[in-house]
Order: C-alpha cells, then sequence, then structure tokens
C-alpha cells in the first residue's frame, strides 16, 4: 500500500495548498519573535539617577542647564579608572537647606571643599530617568539592588519554554497538531494580554511563565504541521523559510517598539493580532500524517483529495487508501539510556546538547548586549535582523553542495570570534562593534537553523523524537542563563560577557567538527546506524549510489 509521500509526489509536494498552508502558518513563527527577544523593549534600562528631594525646585530657581545639575548634585564614583555619574547612591544632604548657592551648593556641606567627605545614601526616594518612554524598569523601578529582575523576567518565560516543551509535545501526538496549534495560540494572546494589564512586578512574572509555557509549544505545532503537509524534498528548505518569517516578525517588533515607547501598549499591539490566528481552527486542515498514525485513514483521506483539487491535480484512482510503512522486525522503545550508552550515541547527544545551548546563549545574548552598546538601540536592533536572511540563504545554498558540518562548524566559529572582536573595539568606534556585532548574528542564526535539522539526522528513528526533545531542551536552559550573564557580567566589565560568549562559541565550533558528515546519508534507523555514521565509506550507501548511477546511464 502506498504511503503518503508516494501520493504527494502525484497530488504536489509542494504547490498552491502547500504554499498557502506554508504563507499562513508563518504568522505564527512572526508572532513568537516579541515573545523570544521583547525583554529588549520591554526592559529597557534607560539612563538614571537617584531622585533627590529639593534638587529639582534649586534647578528651577537657579536656571542651571541639566548638565549643572548633575554636574552639582550627582555624585561621582571610579570604576576601572573612569568616572561616572552614581546611578544607585545619592549625597545624604538635605537640599531644602536655606541659602544654598547656585555656584557649587555642596560646599555648604563639605569641608575644606572636599566632595568626597559628604556621606551618600541609597536611592531612598526613587529614580529619574531619562527616557520619555515606559518600560518595566521605569514603572517597577528595577535598577541598582533590584536589576536582577529584569533578569528573572526574561529567565521565567524560557523557562516556562523548557518545561512546556515536554507536555506540548505530548498533546500535539495525543490530540493533533491542529487542535494543539489553536489551543496555545490562545492561551499565548490571553497570558500576553495578562502581561499588559499586570498591577504588580510578581503578577507580571507569573503571566509571562505561562505565556512561555505555550507560545514555543505554538510555534513548534506550526512548524511540526508545515513540515507534515509537504514533499520530503521540500522540508528543509520550508522549515528554514519558517524561520525567516521569525525574522519578519523581529523587524515587526522593531518597528512597532519604535512608534510605541510605552511598555505595557506595546505588548498589547504584538499580542492582540494574534487573536486573529485562532482562524486557523476553520482555514487549516489536521496533518494527514497524523491522522494516518491515529488510524484514521477516512479522514486523512479526504484531505488527501481537498490537497488534490487545490494543486489542480487529480489522485489516481489506485491510491485508494494509504497508511504508514511499517517498520520490519521488533518495535523499538525510546530510552534515556540510550542516548548515551554507546560511543557514538554518547558523543552526539552531548555535542547536541552543548551546541544547542551556546545557540540559544549567543543569540539571545548578542541580541540583549547589542541592545545596551549605547547607540540607536531601534536601528542596532534592525540592522542585527536583516541579517538573518542572508544567513538563511548561505544554508540553502550550501547544506546540499558543501554538507552540514563545515559550513555549521564556520558560521560558530565566525560567531565566537565575531564576540572576541567586539570586546576588543573601543566603544567610541560604535560602527564597527555594530557590525562585526551583526557578522556574529548572522553566524549564530546559521548554527541554530543548522542545529535544529541536523539534529534529526544523528539519532535512528525509534530515537529521533527524544532526543530532538531532550537535546534542544538545553536551548531554553541557554535562554535562561542568558539574561544573567549579560546584565550581570556587565556590571563588572562591560564586555565581560562577549568574552565569555566567545570562548564558548569557539569550543562548540571545534566540537561540530566531530561530528559525521549527513549529507548524502539515510536516516538512521538503528542504534547500529548511528554507530557506523562516523565511516567514511558506508556500504549501504555505495550499493545505492552505484544503483542510481546505472539508471543515469541507461537513460
Amino acid at each position: 500500500m502506498p504511503n503518503l509521500d508516494d501520493i504527494l509526489e502525484h497530488i504536489g509536494e509542494f504547490d498552491l495548498f502547500q504554499k498557502q498552508v506554508s504563507f499562513v502558518l508563518c504568522f505564527v513563527s512572526a508572532a513568537f519573535a516579541p515573545i523570544y527577544v521583547g525583554v529588549v523593549f520591554l526592559g529597557f534600562t534607560p539612563k538614571h539617577r537617584c531622585l533627590s528631594p529639593g534638587v529639582a525646585e534649586l534647578s528651577s530657581g537657579c536656571g542651571w542647564s541639566l548638565e549643572e545639575e548633575l554636574n552639582y548634585t550627582v555624585p561621582e564614583q571610579e570604576r576601572h579608572g573612569e568616572s561616572f555619574s552614581s546611578q544607585c547612591r545619592r549625597y545624604n544632604v538635605d537640599w531644602n537647606t536655606t541659602g544654598l548657592g547656585c555656584i557649587n551648593p555642596l560646599e555648604n556641606f563639605t569641608v575644606y571643599g572636599n566632595r568626597s567627605s559628604i556621606p551618600l545614601t541609597p536611592c531612598q526616594d526613587g529614580w529619574v530617568y531619562s527616557s520619555s518612554g515606559s518600560s518595566i524598569v521605569t514603572e517597577f523601578n528595577l535598577v541598582c539592588e533590584d536589576s536582577w529582575k529584569v533578569d528573572l523576567f526574561q529567565s521565567c518565560v524560557n523557562a516556562g519554554f523548557f518545561f512546556g516543551s515536554v507536555y506540548i509535545g505530548y498533546i500535539a501526538d495525543r490530540f493533533g497538531r491542529k487542535l494543539c496549534l489553536v489551543v496555545t495560540i490562545l492561551v499565548s494572546a490571553i497570558s500576553g494580554v495578562l502581561v499588559a494589564f499586570a498591577p504588580s512586578y510578581l503578577w507580571m512574572v507569573i503571566f509571562r511563565f505561562l505565556q512561555g509555557l505555550v507560545s514555543k509549544g505554538s510555534w513548534t505545532a506550526g512548524y511540526i504541521l508545515i513540515t507534515e503537509v509537504v514533499g520530503p524534498s521540500h522540508r528543509k528548505t520550508v522549515g528554514i523559510l519558517y524561520q525567516v518569517a521569525f525574522t519578519v516578525g523581529l523587524l515587526f517588533l522593531d518597528g512597532v517598539a519604535y512608534a510605541i515607547p510605552h511598555w505595557r501598549w506595546l505588548q498589547l499591539a504584538v499580542t492582540l493580532p494574534c487573536f486573529l490566528l485562532l482562524f486557523y481552527y476553520w482555514c487549516l486542515p489536521e496533518s494527514p500524517r497524523w491522522l494516518i498514525s491515529q488510524k484514521q485513514n477516512d479522514k486523512a483521506m479526504k484531505i488527501v483529495n481537498y490537497i488534490a483539487k487545490k494543486n489542480g491535480k487529480k489522485l489516481p484512482a489506485h491510491f485508494q487508501n494509504i497508511n504508514l510503512e511499517e517498520e520490519g522486525g521488533e518495535k523499538l522503545s525510546p530510552s534515556f539510556m540510550d542516548l548515551v550508552r554507546t560511543p557514538q550515541m554518547r558523543k552526539h547527544t552531548f555535542i547536541l546538547m552543548y551546541n544547542w545551548l551556546t545557540s540559544a546563549l549567543l543569540y539571545q545574548g548578542l541580541i540583549m548586549h547589542m541592545a545596551m552598546a549605547g547607540g540607536d538601540m531601534y536601528l542596532d536592533f534592525f540592522y542585527s535582523a536583516l541579517v538573518e536572511f542572508p544567513a538563511a540563504i548561505i544554508i540553502i545554498l550550501t547544506i546540499n553542495h558543501i554538507g552540514r558540518r563545515y559550513p555549521w562548524a564556520v558560521a560558530t566559529l565566525v560567531a565566537g570570534a565575531a564576540c572576541l572582536i567586539m570586546a576588543l573595539i573601543p566603544e567610541d568606534i560604535h560602527w564597527l562593534k555594530v557590525t562585526v556585532g551583526c557578522i556574529g548574528r548572522m553566524g549564530i542564526t546559521m548554527s541554530i537553523e543548522m542545529v535544529c535539522f541536523v539534529n534529526t539526522e544523528l539519532y535512528p528513528t525509534f530515537l529521533r523524537n527524544l532526543g530532538v526533545m531532550v537535546c534542544s531542551s538545553l536551548c531554553d536552559v541557554g535562554g535562561i542563563l542568558a539574561p544573567f550573564i549579560v546584565y550581570r557580567l556587565s556590571e563588572i566589565w562591560h564586555e565581560l560577557p562577549l568574552v565569555v560568549f566567545a570562548v564558548v562559541g569557539l569550543i562548540a565550533s571545534g566540537l561540530v567538527v566531530l561530528l559525521p558528515e549527513t549529507k548524502g546519508k539515510i536516516l538512521p534507523e538503528t542504534i547500529e546506524d548511528v554507530e557506523n555514521l562516523h565511516r567514511q565509506e558506508n556500504p549501504r550507501e555505495k550499493i545505492i549510489y552505484l544503483h542510481v548511477q546505472t539508471q543515469e546511464v541507461a537513460h
């Protein structure tokens, strides 16, 4: 009996129906971008200083400029040989004291004119922010001793990704791709709206975690559905284009954030359109592959006939039914121990886990670090997002000609080297720093897209889903660590996070070279097949290759 791939060869592997479904589902990928990296704008930390009661009145009465006010009333501290205005301490003086002069008013509180003798105190009365907009930082005063709460805000959504990926996969396999997609979109949209109306920091973090629990699940369900309705020769291209839609979402986020510099309205602006995606329930069919796996062949055949009609094709008469190809021999049950029991499987598992972690760590880390580099946040974000388009083009051009291993290794090497170079570039050459950062962003984007499908090619059939789930979970761990590395280490030295990223990336690049090349090789079906992947000559491949060549000569 024929299977679905056989039928798709006759009714269209990537014709009108598949193109329409791909286009529609790409909105899911684009909608995921504001959730994944929205902290860049939602958690933006502007320049700030302590609010000192009486300073505003004194400044107004004396006619000071902002520069003069800062010079007279804000203490300076030393860090790495440079002086900077303190953002977390203020002079412990009463600015409402009568008789203060407009020229160097601190003389009234100093001993022999020495400012360093004036005691400092924490910002007990709040802060003054230089930004005209608002973010979660300015609303909840997430600075100084509470600055770690911005890290927690982003880590919570990644923790949601981590825990949600387990049960969302079960829901998609148990109840269907379409139902899983619609339900996760609904819950994600509601959670996003609740984030915008959160009355306190605690509730905001709770709603953000809930959004993380389901939002990655909706992205994954869309990815699965989009790859299950196309023929095998188009799956990698469609998968890459699905990730390109994520880049479009980044550009959309950047434009909306520029137009709406207030975090609650921004959160609503990127969340409310997601409710329109609920129309998928009426305009998208269920995956015929999932229906077949559930032994619902009648429903699957109705969808197959609809696909044929939409593509302007006619289903051949001899295709009366479809089934899943049953693997010969005993059915194998996946086990976590199978991932590390044999030498090659163990090597693949650890290298893939490390590279998943590296990909998320460098991707999110570069985005967050470039946003705090001191230039135009919106332009820098725009430029770094644009380079993801050539990254996708390079992958499409190289994976089928050069292979997977070396383009992947070079891309990760470029990302790691770019981080190191960025750390060495002086702050006053901002354009060069952004340029190198964009190159690094392109490299790590390629790495993410490569690890997505190479992961599936390095595990046997019965272990493939488990292997991808376990390895890709480290991606969420990297996302949890990224904000803490960026924001905490930058307080020690602004470029220290980049040095950490460089080391992590360069190690990942070297480890990729240790993996076998999978270009042109049959997907492994058993653990023994995986153990033989590292061999240069695979007898089974050679036989198939000679058979194909014989056919070509005959024609």
